[in-house]
């Protein structure tokens, strides 16, 4: 190799090895630096200076961790603090271990041989009575092992084990949030993703509140090793009569262990508060006051209860007098708070004040309801028809938060979620849902319209949870018994601090904007036929002619008119078939030779283009298909039975059958979709090509879970297993 020059290899070893160095340098090295810093502490005598600033250095560490705790909106928001707890241990512990060696070592010279920090907190806390002094620092473990550190072990091992049995619970609440379009895949991701950090937290908590308990376990134990130890070595190394032994080391040994035990209690406080804290994104400052304070009931009965004990002869009238009195002030400060005259915007929040005005009551605190004057009188016109709403609904006055951004409601963002997703995967794109109250409507009740008519309505509580369940859970919870207006699934309304309890349980957990943008995500599902008209045909040909000119061109209005697209369009999203590709329909309708007035025809062509989507859209991407299929006997005694009803009606998807043989049909066809549910496999009716779109007719009525297929729309490389057969 040439003087001067280095090998390729070599040159990437070197610049590999020169980045690690660079990511060392910009703050790697921080970590690793302090360990060995403690190891050498552990070891090595540690001058009284340094003492002196490593000891106030744990003291504002504890500090800065403390109002961390406190501040934070969610324990995930300080994610890092099991670590930090195990280095701040470390660090006091080799504290620990430094200063003992000082106060053996160099304690018969006096109180400052340890450093100054150690003999001030000793002497502060001694007072010139070392009983006293004893007795106190003893109290702060007691409080500090007994109390705090005990019941923040407790509660960091009882929330670890409800976080990890929860998590299938709010796995399965993501997942239906995804389903019902209330979130994207990219907020779920999201969602999931703090969902395994909150169970790695919480169990990261669980054995971090050990070293906590630990380290009040080793200051005891260094108390009574310093104390013992030096009385000791001062009176048998150093000649110290006992008096001064005990003056000198007791100043000592009380002075090391309240300026390592002062941040262990800070430090056991901040745990306690982390893993009490709930995931309410509030910091706990304004939960207090929010929680606790937020109205005037409990200060007034408060401050009556300490005016009444101050009356009372031989108590400290100042001190329970003037507490009462500013508790009672306090009461009224909030009351007049809370019930300041407020203006409420017309629209949808409007209602507030109409209900009020409906009750008889006033619209504004103190204020009568003024009188309207009479309209003027104008000829009447088309500005006093209203055009009815696709989609619309209505709410009761109780319900009105719900959809007012103004007060936290989110069903109207969730709404806006469902119309974007069902958008995608149908291929048009779903009209507004416009939404306004409704005195007539019970407060808690909502009301779905379609074209202006009623197509569901329900009752929710809009400060609880609704609890579903699925189908197994654990134990039963106690709330008010409901049914699942979506799916008519049993469930139960719960407070929603109940949520993780009932997730623990397997409930699947829900809140009330949830359930009715659910409710209404299954709806414009089932009705997604009525929601495409002509409008949205003609957007859908502009889209394609951006694409495809000469194809949109071709179709309409050379092969089809608008009308007979829209009916194809209607009819496919009847039977749950999106329509998103529409570039294979409309090559399909284009290059049909059949009549473009026979619609049936033009749906069998399309169909067939579409099977691949239809086949993926009920079984996924599996390669063995389950199916349900006729006997020959039935399948022959059905095609002669639409012939029949053909030459009668001249309708070639409807069949005339005898009352007993329909209910006998209605049956089998129930007991073989119950049985492929029960198996695991969606419930597809496999059956000729003529006797599908009579039989779609035929189920549709009767059950939504049943998919009837002819042969020719299953694909080349899938198997067909038939798991039924329906006999004559």
């Amino acid at each position: 190799m040439a003087a001067g020059k280095i090998s390729l290899p070599s040159a990437n070893i070197l610049n590999q090895l020169f980045q690690q160095t660079r990511g060392l340098a910009r703050g790697n090295l921080g970590v690793p630096f302090m360990l060995m810093l403690m190891l050498g502490m552990m070891t090595l005598p540690v001058p009284t200076l340094l003492l002196d600033i490593f000891f106030t250095f744990n003291i504002a560490l504890a500090i800065v961790v403390l109002m961390v705790s406190i501040y934070a909106a969610r324990p995930l928001d300080f994610a890092i603090f099991p670590s930090v707890l195990l280095v701040a241990t470390l660090l006091r512990l080799a504290l620990n271990v430094a200063s003992t060696r000082v106060v053996l070592l160099e304690g018969h010279e006096g109180g400052a041989a340890a450093g100054k920090v150690i003999e001030a907190f000793g002497e502060v806390l001694v007072g010139g009575n070392y009983a006293v002094g004893l007795v106190v620092f003893l109290i702060l473990m007691i409080i500090n092992f007994v109390v705090v550190t005990k019941g923040a072990g407790r509660v960091s091992e009882v929330s670890a084990r409800f976080t990890l049995d929860a998590m299938p619970g709010k796995q399965m609440a993501i997942d239906a949030d995804l389903n019902a379009g209330l979130i994207d895949a990219d907020q779920a991701k999201e969602r999931r993703g703090d969902v395994a950090n909150e169970a790695d937290f919480y169990g990261s908590m669980d054995g971090a509140s050990k070293f906590v308990k630990g380290d009040a376990v080793a200051g005891m134990l260094i108390l009574i090793i310093n104390i013992l130890g030096g009385l000791a070595i001062g009176m048998v190394q150093h000649d110290l009569d006992l008096s001064r032994a005990t003056e000198v080391y007791a100043l000592l040994t009380i002075g090391d262990g309240l300026v390592a035990q002062i941040p262990s209690l800070l430090l056991s406080t901040a745990t306690a508060i982390i893993v009490t804290r709930n995931n309410n994104k509030e910091n706990m400052g304004s939960q207090i006051f929010s929680q606790m304070f937020n109205t005037s009931r409990s200060l007034a009965v408060a401050g009556g209860v300490l005016i009444l004990m101050g009356l009372i002869p031989g108590m400290p009238h100042v001190a329970f007098l003037g507490l009462g009195a500013c508790s009672a002030g306090a009461a009224y400060w909030i009351y007049r708070t809370n019930n300041q005259p407020q203006v409420v915007e017309e629209g949808v929040a409007g209602s507030a004040r109409q209900a009020a005005q409906k009750a008889g009551a006033p619209a504004v605190p103190g204020q009568a309801v003024p009188a309207l004057p009479a309209a003027e009188s104008k000829e009447v016109d088309w500005d006093d028809v209203e055009n009815v709403d696709i989609i619309g609904l209505e709410v009761g006055y109780r319900l009105i938060p719900l959809v007012d951004k103004g007060q936290g409601g989110q069903l109207l963002s969730r709404i806006k979620g469902i119309r974007r997703k069902l958008s995608q995967e149908l291929g048009f794109l779903i009209p507004s849902v416009h939404i306004r109250d409704n005195l007539d409507l019970l407060p808690n009740a909502y009301r779905i319209q379609l074209m202006g008519v009623s197509i569901a309505e329900a009752e929710i509580e809009p400060d609880k949870d609704m609890a579903i369940n699925p189908g197994q859970v654990f134990g039963k919870l106690d709330g008010i018994a409901t049914i699942d207006p979506a799916f008519g699934l049993e469930a139960v309304w719960i407070d929603p601090g109940r949520k993780d309890q009932a997730q623990t349980l397997g409930f699947t957990v829900v809140d009330a904007s949830t359930v009715v943008a659910t409710h209404l995500n299954q709806l414009l599902q089932k009705h997604a036929s009525e929601l495409i008209g002509h409008e949205e045909v003609q957007q859908m040909l502009d889209r394609l002619a951006k694409l495809s000119p000469k194809l949109a061109e071709e179709l309409v209005p050379n092969t089809l008119n608008l009308s007979q697209m829209l009916a194809v369009l209607q009819s496919l999203l009847r039977e749950g078939v999106p329509v998103r590709d529409i570039r294979s329909i409309a090559e399909a309708l284009a290059n049909t030779q059949v009549d473009s007035q026979d619609t049936a025809a033009l749906i069998v062509m399309v169909r067939r283009v579409l099977k691949r989507l239809i086949v993926q859209s009920i079984y996924g991407n599996v390669d063995d298909l389950s199916v349900i299929t006729l006997e020959p006997s039935l399948e022959q005694l059905l095609l002669k039975t639409v012939q029949q009803s053909k030459q009668q009606t001249g309708a070639s998807d409807n069949m005339i059958l005898e009352p007993t043989m329909t209910e006998r049909l209605q049956q089998s066809l129930l007991e073989a979709t119950r049985n492929q549910e029960m198996a695991g496999n969606p419930a597809v009716l496999l059956v000729s090509n003529i006797l599908r779109p009579v039989l779609a007719n035929f189920v549709r009525s009767l059950m939504d879970n049943l998919h009837v297929l002819s042969y020719q729309e299953i694909p080349d490389n899938k198997q067909i297993t038939i798991a039924a057969t329906i006999g004559a």
